[in-house]
C-alpha cells in the first residue's frame, strides 16, 4: 500500500506529485538529499532498516547493470521489507512488478538514456508493471537537457549524479545540451557558480553549475506540468539532441499509454508549432472521436470553410460572413490543422476552441495526409446531399484527394479569397433554394453531438432524444420534464445532474461507473474509499459514483485504471450526490 506519495496533477504520463517525507518533496525533483540507500545485497547481508520519515529509504537490493541478462536478473531478485516510512524497492526493466513500497529504484536506467527504443519500452514497461500512485526514481541520467523528456516519460525523481560527474569531466549542461569548458568564452548562465570571472571558473564551479542548472529546468518542468503545456515545451526542447528527439517520436507511438494518462479536457491552450503536432494524444482522439462517434443530424447541404484564428470559430469575423451568406441553409464543418474537421456542434470542445497553430499559408505533406484522412474518414460515415468546399486554393490540395478517393465531386465557390464579395455571393446563391434549420433544431442537434462525442456512438439519441433547451449557446441548459445536464462552454462538454446520469446509467450506452464503499461522498471521493472503476475512464471525464449509501456525478481527476490501483488521491470531484 502506498502510503508517502500521492500525485496531484496530471498532464499526460508527467505529473506533479508529493513524497510525504517530514519536510514534504514536489516532484518531479532531485531527492539526492533525501535518499538513504541500506545497501547493496551483492557483498554482504543487511539488516533491515528502520526507515525514518525524513527520508526515502531504499530498501536492501541487488542492482543489475543494464545488460544483465533476465535470467540472471530473476534467479538474485530479493523481496521487499517493511520499514517504518517511506521506501523505494530497486527493480529492473525485467524484473520491475508491486513491492507494495513508495517509489520504485530502475537500476538499469544508466543504460537506456541514449537509446531511444530501449528508453522508451524500458520505461512504459516499468510504469505498467508498478502501481500508479508510486514514484518512478532513474538514478544516474538526469541532466537540464532530458529532464523534461524524463518527467514526459513518467519519471518523478531523479538525481544530480550525472550531472556532478559531467562537471568534474569539464562538460558544461545546459538545457540545449553540453558544452567542453575549455570552447567557452563566456559563461551563458547567471547561477551563483557562474558569476564569478571566466578565467577563475573550473571544474568544480562547473559541476555546482551543473547541478544549478538541472535544478532550474525541473522548476520550469513543473510550471509546464501544473499550466498543462509539457509537451509543447518539449516539442522545441527535445530537438537538441537526436536521441531526444527519436525517444519523444517513439513515446507518441505508445497512444495507449500516453492516452489513458493524458485528460480529455482542459483550459490550457495547446501550441501546434511543429508536425509533431499531429501525433499528440488531443489531437488524435479528437479526430477519433469525430469519425468514429460523430452523427450529422441535418439534412442540409455541408459547407466547408477554413478554420479562423478566432476561437471558438463562430465568433470570428469571417465566420460571420460565411454565416451570413449561408443563413442556416447549411451544415458548417471547418478545416484545420492540426484538428483535421471541426463539426459546427464541437467547436468549442476541446482542443478545438483551446489551440493555436503556426500558419505560413503552406500545408506540410504530413498535415494535408493527416487532414485528407480525417476529412475521408468524416465524409465516409455521414452522408450529405451536397457537399460545398469553400475554401481557399491551398486547401483544394486536400478536398481534391478526398474526391478523388471517394469518387465525388464538391461544389467550389471560392474566388481569389474566402470572403471576397464575390466568394461569399457564390456561396450565398450555391445554396438558394435550400431550406433553413431553426434555432431549436440547432441547439438539439448540438446536444446530442456532444453527447455523441463525449458519451459514445448513439448517446446522443439514447441520453437527448426529446429534449427542451434552455440559456443561451454556448451555455445551454437540457430538460425533458427534469434538469438533465448543462453545457459547460469552457470545454464543450455536458455536465450531467442526478437525473442525467440516472439516465446514463438506465441506457445501452456504456457508463463510466466508479463504485465506492458504503459512504455518502460529499465534494470529493478519494482513491481509498472506490472498489471499482470502469477502465475507460479517463481524467475530466463524467463519471456516476454509484455505492450502497449513495449515488452521485462528478468529474473523473483520475483515470479508471488509476483509481482501482491508488491508495491515496481525490479519484472524482462530485457535482451532484443523493443518499439511497
Amino acid at each position: 500500500m502506498t502510503t508517502f506519495f500521492e500525485v496531484h496533477e496530471r498532464d499526460g504520463a508527467a505529473r506533479i506529485g508529493e513524497l510525504r517525507l517530514t519536510e514534504p518533496l514536489t516532484t518531479p525533483a532531485l531527492c539526492d538529499e533525501v535518499v538513504a540507500d541500506a545497501g547493496s545485497l551483492w557483498s554482504t547481508e543487511r539488516d533491515a532498516p528502520e526507515g525514518d520519515p525524513g527520508e526515502l529509504t531504499v530498501l536492501p537490493h541487488r542492482a543489475a547493470p543494464a545488460g544483465t541478462p533476465e535470467e540472471v536478473e530473476t534467479a538474485f531478485d530479493t523481496d521487499p521489507t517493511d520499514v517504518d516510512g517511506p521506501s523505494a524497492a530497486v527493480v529492473s526493466t525485467h524484473t520491475a512488478s508491486d513491492r507494495g513500497t513508495d517509489a520504485y529504484v530502475l537500476s538499469d536506467a544508466p543504460g537506456l538514456v541514449g537509446h531511444a527504443r530501449a528508453f522508451v519500452e524500458g520505461i512504459v514497461g516499468v510504469k505498467d508493471a508498478t502501481p500508479a500512485d508510486t514514484a518512478l526514481y532513474c538514478s544516474g541520467v538526469a541532466t537540464p537537457a532530458n529532464a523534461a523528456l524524463l518527467a514526459y516519460a513518467g519519471v518523478d525523481l531523479l538525481d544530480t549524479t550525472r550531472a556532478e560527474v559531467k562537471g568534474t569531466e569539464g562538460k558544461y549542461l545546459t538545457r540545449e545540451g553540453e558544452h567542453f569548458l575549455e570552447d567557452l568564452t563566456e559563461l551563458p548562465c547567471a547561477c551563483p557558480a557562474c558569476r564569478g570571472p571566466r578565467d577563475e571558473f573550473d571544474r568544480a564551479d562547473c559541476a555546482a553549475h551543473n547541478v544549478n542548472a538541472l535544478r532550474a529546468e525541473l522548476g520550469v518542468v513543473r510550471e509546464r506540468i501544473r499550466r498543462g503545456r509539457l509537451r509543447d515545451y518539449l516539442e522545441g526542447q527535445a530537438r537538441h539532441a537526436a536521441w531526444l528527439t527519436a525517444a519523444f517520436r517513439r513515446l507518441d507511438q505508445q497512444y495507449a499509454y500516453l492516452e489513458e494518462r493524458t485528460p480529455v479536457i482542459r483550459r490550457a491552450d495547446l501550441l501546434a508549432a511543429s508536425e509533431e503536432s499531429l501525433r499528440r494524444v488531443e489531437i488524435q482522439r479528437f479526430a477519433d472521436r469525430v469519425t468514429t462517434r460523430y452523427e450529422n443530424r441535418f439534412s442540409n447541404p455541408l459547407v466547408l470553410v477554413p478554420c479562423s484564428a478566432t476561437k471558438p470559430y463562430s465568433e470570428s469575423q469571417s465566420h460571420g460572413q460565411f454565416h451570413d451568406a449561408t443563413q442556416f441553409r447549411a451544415h458548417t464543418v471547418s478545416m484545420t490543422s492540426p484538428i483535421g474537421v471541426v463539426p459546427q456542434e464541437l467547436e468549442t470542445t476541446y482542443p478545438a476552441q483551446h489551440y493555436d497553430s503556426v500558419v505560413t499559408g503552406e500545408w506540410t505533406a504530413g498535415e494535408v495526409e493527416f487532414v485528407a484522412s480525417v476529412l475521408e474518414a468524416y465524409l465516409a460515415r455521414n452522408d450529405y446531399p451536397r457537399v460545398i468546399a469553400h475554401v481557399p486554393d491551398d486547401y483544394r490540395q486536400i478536398t481534391e484527394k478526398v474526391e478523388e478517393s471517394l469518387n465525388t465531386e464538391f461544389e467550389y465557390t471560392v474566388e481569389a479569397h474566402p470572403t471576397t464579395a464575390d466568394s461569399l455571393a457564390n456561396l450565398a446563391s450555391t445554396l438558394e433554394g435550400e431550406p433553413k434549420f431553426g434555432k431549436r433544431e440547432r441547439e438539439h442537434n448540438t446536444v446530442r453531438a456532444l453527447a455523441d462525442y463525449q458519451f459514445g456512438a448513439g448517446a446522443g439519441d439514447a441520453l437527448f432524444g426529446e429534449i427542451t433547451t434552455e440559456g443561451r449557446y454556448p451555455k445551454l441548459r437540457v430538460s425533458e420534464d427534469d434538469h438533465l445536464a448543462t453545457m459547460v462552454p469552457q470545454y464543450g462538454v455536458l455536465a450531467l445532474t442526478l437525473a442525467g446520469g440516472r439516465r446514463w446509467v438506465e441506457s445501452e450506452v456504456e457508463t463510466r461507473t466508479v463504485e465506492i464503499d458504503g459512504f455518502v461522498p460529499h465534494g470529493s471521493v478519494l482513491a481509498p474509499g472506490i472498489v471499482d472503476a470502469s477502465d475507460a475512464i479517463r481524467v475530466g471525464d463524467e463519471v456516476v459514483v454509484s455505492g450502497p449509501k449513495a449515488f452521485a456525478v462528478g468529474r473523473a481527476e483520475m483515470s479508471g485504471p488509476e483509481m482501482a490501483e491508488s491508495t491515496r488521491g481525490i479519484a472524482v470531484e462530485v457535482r451532484h450526490v443523493e443518499e439511497r
